[in-house]
């Protein structure tokens, strides 16, 4: 699971399929100031998103979560599966700070 986004990631498949980034904003319905935001891990991507990109891309939206970063969202996942990865999301940032911090708590 990528921690953050993956921009090479999406820019090879994109490049796989003879696309490109306004293409893949175009299609799930975003700005490409918003596609912009999600590439610099400013913005996270909505369930439907991760279906839209997973179809233009041609992988799985499980793929496209993963590559997303770490509290993406699969369409369709129930609330088990919203609050492991928010869990995930909490353990990653307590890790960071405790590394920050340089107590080796974490």
């Amino acid at each position: 699971m990528a921690l953050f986004f993956d921009a090479q990631w999406f820019d090879a498949r994109l490049a796989e399929r003879g696309l490109n980034r306004r293409i893949l904003a175009a299609a799930a319905g975003m700005s490409e100031a918003d596609l912009a935001l999600a590439y610099k891990d400013q913005r996270e991507l909505s369930a439907d998103e991760v279906g839209v990109f997973a179809e233009v891309l041609g992988v799985t939206p499980a793929e496209v979560a993963r590559s997303a970063g770490v509290s993406t969202p699969t369409p369709g996942a129930g609330l088990e599966a919203r609050l492991a990865a928010l869990e995930q999301r909490v353990a990653v940032l307590e890790a960071e700070l405790a590394r920050l911090r340089g107590d080796g708590r974490g």
